[in-house]
């Protein structure tokens, strides 16, 4: 650098760009200091703001489970007790706005259409949301989505079909049932796993309903923001597999885990606004199937699972590396549901 006043005259506040290092800088009154991005809602340790948290609603160990955990992104650790679900359910749709966490349907074990709602700043119990599906169904885990305003609930099973129906509710409007998207899956698909950014919402994988072994890699997505129009085809998952975690930054979708009908490793990738195949990501550090994932906009986290597994492990969203451990849910179940506030969708 070179042409600059004596650092005497330099107001605080001045921005420069530095051409040896190619970044910008700000003058504090004493040195220059290179410009730290920041995304929104990310918490440090320490900090009062709630920063990016993540829910795990619901399960079964095998009975039925009211349990809600929340983990906070910044700082690894075990999960916290939230409070519980008004209904103890497996296999939920759960989904989030930035300030409230939905969980749909599932099984008591009867199948249920009630609908709940949690307030993410806080701890505590959840609240009737004073509305009810379309249609009760279950095997909703990882069927659900959302942007800020909008939550969908995909497919699922009424106890003697598995359905291409698709419901969205408003995620703030309270005792506003639940409407008909007008649109339907190209495929009945149950346990399957959705990502989804402000406008595109894509299922991949999960059971179709024929024989035991009939696991699908179908990935199908719609725009939904708007209603009345039908799925279509995305590409395919690496592997045919079902009961996969999902969760997404506004960029990356990921596909955790999952069951073939055996647990396995595999995590997918694909760049959200491009229609294609996903590619391999990295592996679970175990392998896993009956889970869930949360995300924020740099991290995966993917807990629970079959055998009443209480592991959450967690990869870099940005890198591909292998997951970590992160922690441990306080109560290990399976079939559960999970969502965040800083999800790729908001």
């Amino acid at each position: 650098m070179s042409n600059l006043p004596p650092s005497g005259e330099i107001p605080r506040g001045a921005i420069r760009f530095n051409t040896d290092s190619n970044k910008p800088e700000l003058w504090d009154g004493s040195q220059w200091a290179e410009f730290q991005l920041s995304t929104p809602n990310l918490a440090q340790t320490g900090e009062t703001n709630i920063g990016a948290r993540g829910l795990f609603v619901g399960g079964e160990t095998p009975s039925r489970r009211a349990d809600i955990d929340i983990i906070n992104f910044a700082s690894a650790g075990d999960s916290v007790d939230f409070g519980d679900m008004n209904t103890t359910r497996s296999a939920p749709a759960v989904f989030a706005s930035s300030t409230r966490a939905i969980a749909a349907g599932g099984e008591t074990p009867s199948i249920v259409n009630t609908i709940e709602f949690m307030t993410i700043a806080s701890t505590g119990s959840a609240t009737d949301f004073g509305a009810i599906l379309t249609d009760a169904r279950r095997r909703l885990s990882g069927q659900g989505c959302s942007n800020q305003t909008r939550g969908m609930i995909l497919g699922g099973f009424d106890g003697s079909n598995q359905l291409n129906l698709v419901d969205f509710i408003t995620i703030a409007s309270n005792g506003t049932a639940a409407v008909d998207f007008g649109g339907d899956l190209t495929a009945t698909t149950t346990f399957g796993g959705t990502c989804a950014t402000s406008t595109r919402a894509v299922l991949a994988g999960g059971h179709d309903g024929g024989s035991p072994g009939n696991f699908v890699s179908t990935m199908q997505q719609v725009n939904f923001t708007t209603t009345g129009v039908n799925f279509a085809d995305f590409g395919d998952l690496t592997q045919a597999r079902s009961a996969l975690g999902a969760a997404n930054n506004a960029t990356r979708g990921v596909w955790s885990g999952g069951q073939t009908p055996s647990s396995q490793d595999t995590i997918d990738s694909m760049i959200m606004a491009t229609l294609g195949n996903t590619v391999n990501f990295g592996d679970l550090f175990t392998a896993v199937g009956a889970t869930s994932s949360c995300s924020s906009p740099t991290k995966v986290a993917t807990g629970g699972g079959a055998g009443n597994n209480v592991t959450i492990q967690y990869q870099d969203i940005t890198s591909g590396a292998n997951a970590e451990d992160f922690g441990d849910l306080h109560e290990g179940r399976s079939f559960l549901d999970a969502t965040s506030n800083a999800h790729g969708g908001l």
